[in-house]
């Protein structure tokens, strides 16, 4: 699979690049961006998966995510894909909603028309992009791990329950953890999979647990003062199923932070670190 390079520039002493390809799982267009921190030429290093929340594109955390002196620091490679196909041809939200079609696709592979043919974010998070960063940058396929924020902490913590051999750490920023119980998730699901909430559980964290999914432990931030929290996050949610099953979760309340990057950017430090000690172990 080829890539096109939209732009490279150099940060911390790698390489931060945006790069478009022709994707077989959306059928369109996807940009994503790829950090490379500096590292021997024959070096194969541990990379980490940031997934957006609604709304979003690569370019929010790449803008505004603070991670790559972390990153420099820690030899990551940090890559943050799109959250929905775009293009002129893809259906969005009938009534342009903001919470579902472009910008909205909860990295689920669509199921209902006319969602079906380009909403397949979980195949090209899980495996198409996967493949192509592969053949393309010098990472350690056996050294990954999983971020996200909002929609994207959905994904993170759903691939990471589904792929608990292939991801070493997984950890999220005010994630959606029960998209069954909640607006925002009942509305997308709705949408993409149909009417039949059994299908649903694929794609929520709790139901996961609830279902017999492990995983090694989350790392968990949230904002008191998120707007989104009592309606459509609900943390208190993975906590009970956590420990009901002996999941272990550091779930933390940062007092004053909000929903915005200037809550994800202020600890994401703190979760590079947490990732980086798992995957050089």
């Amino acid at each position: 699979m080829t890539i096109q390079t939209v732009s490279t520039n150099k940060s911390y002493g790698g390489v931060q690049g945006v790069y478009r390809h022709a994707s077989l799982a959306t059928g369109t267009d996807m940009v994503f961006s790829v950090y490379v921190p500096p590292h021997a030429s024959d070096a194969r290093l541990p990379v980490v998966w940031y997934l957006s929340g609604l709304t979003c594109t690569h370019a929010n955390v790449t803008e505004k995510g603070e991670f790559r002196r972390a990153c420099a620091e820690l030899g990551l490679i940090f890559v943050a894909p799109d959250t929905s196909p775009r293009g002129p041809d893809v259906p969005g939200d009938a009534n342009n909603a903001y919470d579902f079609g472009l910008g909205a696709g909860f990295y689920v592979d669509a199921t209902q028309e006319p969602f079906a043919r380009n909403y397949r974010m979980w195949s090209y998070v899980t495996d198409e992009l996967p493949k192509l960063i592969a053949e393309n940058f010098p990472v350690d396929v056996k050294r990954q791990s999983v971020m996200g924020h909002s929609m994207g902490g959905h994904g993170a913590l759903t691939v990471a329950l589904r792929n608990p051999h292939r991801f070493r750490a997984a950890s999220a920023f005010a994630p959606i953890v029960a998209p069954s119980q909640v607006p925002w998730g009942i509305k997308a699901l709705t949408g993409y999979l149909g009417p039949n909430r059994d299908t649903w559980r694929n794609h929520d964290t709790v139901a996961l647990i609830e279902d017999g999914a492990k995983f090694s432990g989350f790392l968990v931030d949230y904002g008191d003062a998120d707007n989104f929290l009592k309606e459509q996050l609900k943390p208190e949610l993975l906590q009970e199923a956590c420990t009901k099953t002996n999941i272990p979760l550091t779930l933390r309340r940062q007092v004053g932070y909000d929903h915005s990057y200037y809550f994800i950017s202020t600890f994401m430090g703190d979760h590079l670190h947490w990732h980086a000690a798992r995957l050089t172990a």
